[in-house]
């Protein structure tokens, strides 16, 4: 494997995992609305369709429902489909198809069956979508055993561990967020996997440990500058997994900084965060916690469509910086 790094974008780092996925192995296939001759709702899917045809790159009837089974169908005889939602939004419609069937049918039918299904989310608020095509849902999926979970923060990441998740005999959830598609940032020539249930310390502090999910982990590292200015010396966790979850990493930082900042985009009440809360309150890291632990997720109401208010109704900057500034100092 070549190692040459080149710099691509968030987008064209996933839409390279595909092809590899599609050279290496006649058993991947891509299915979704519009990912042929459109090149996909955000343009990611690209011109695949021309490099490897309609037989292996399908565009699907406007049903999510009816899409979805046919990828769960179609992993359990045998291909390895990579089935794209237009927006995580519409997962909605088809909760009986991952729910159900993919996450459930290897238990129900003792391991005889595995169904190694990929689905792509482009997920979260930041485009003026509105109510109905910008929230982040992940943690509804996260609940569900049988499912892994997955929300790549960088390029790098979002090339491999689509590329784990292919190979992996399980249904993996992709969640992308939309806003992270024209971010670009090195990524290696050929094929290599980022390992699933691993989180990454993006940076390294003594004063407070962030744990952050996918666009978070971004406004959290510039957080952190803002607060080293300051004296405050902080930890980023990306978390990059939600099911499994790297407990051991967050455990380990937190009983390094003796403090937990959890940030992520989806509404706060039962969100990520309320888990990996209860984890540590649960582990050897809670005697060690010099404050309590605080979650700043997204607010108790639908994306709005105004864009003021719609950035008021997640996480920004400031306001990482003001909460990790009181639990540092005390003031919370």
């Amino acid at each position: 494997m070549s190692t040459e790094v080149r710099e691509l974008s968030y987008s064209q780092a996933i839409q390279e995992a595909m092809a590899i996925a599609l050279e290496a192995d006649e058993r991947v296939v891509l299915m979704g609305e519009d990912i042929g001759v459109y090149g996909g709702a955000f343009q990611v899917t690209g011109d695949l369709i021309e490099r490897f045809g309609p037989e292996r790159v399908m565009d699907t009837p406007i049903s999510e429902l009816g899409g979805a089974g046919v990828a769960v169908g179609a992993a359990v005889t045998g291909l390895r489909p990579i089935f794209e939602f237009q927006f995580s939004d519409f997962a909605t419609l088809a909760m009986e198809q991952i729910v159900n069937q993919a996450a459930k049918m290897r238990y129900m039918l003792g391991g005889a069956v595995s169904v190694p299904v990929v689905m792509r989310f482009p997920a979260g608020s930041g485009t003026g979508a509105a109510a109905q095509h910008s929230q982040s849902l992940e943690a509804w999926l996260g609940h569900v055993p049988g499912l892994k979970v997955i929300q790549p923060a960088t390029p790098h990441d979002a090339k491999g561990m689509l590329l784990a998740a292919v190979a992996d005999p399980d249904p993996v959830m992709i969640f992308e967020h939309k806003l992270l598609y024209k971010m670009k940032g090195p990524v290696p020539e050929g094929h290599y996997t980022v390992p699933i249930g691993k989180a990454a310390i993006r940076r390294s502090g003594t004063d407070l440990t962030i744990v952050a999910t996918s666009i978070m982990v971004h406004k959290a590292l510039e957080a952190a500058e803002t607060l080293a200015a300051e004296g405050i010396d902080v930890e980023v966790v990306d978390l990059r997994s939600i099911r499994p979850m790297d407990n051991a990493t967050i455990i380990a930082s937190v009983i390094k900084t003796h403090r937990l900042l959890c940030v992520y985009e989806g509404v706060k009440t039962l969100g990520i965060g309320a888990e990996i809360s209860a984890m540590i309150a649960e582990s050897e890291a809670f005697d060690r916690l010099d404050a309590p632990i605080v979650r700043l997720g997204g607010a108790e109401t639908p994306i709005p469509y105004n864009p003021e208010l719609e950035k008021a109704a997640v996480p920004q900057v400031p306001g990482i910086v003001a909460a990790a500034r009181d639990l540092v100092r005390g003031v919370r």
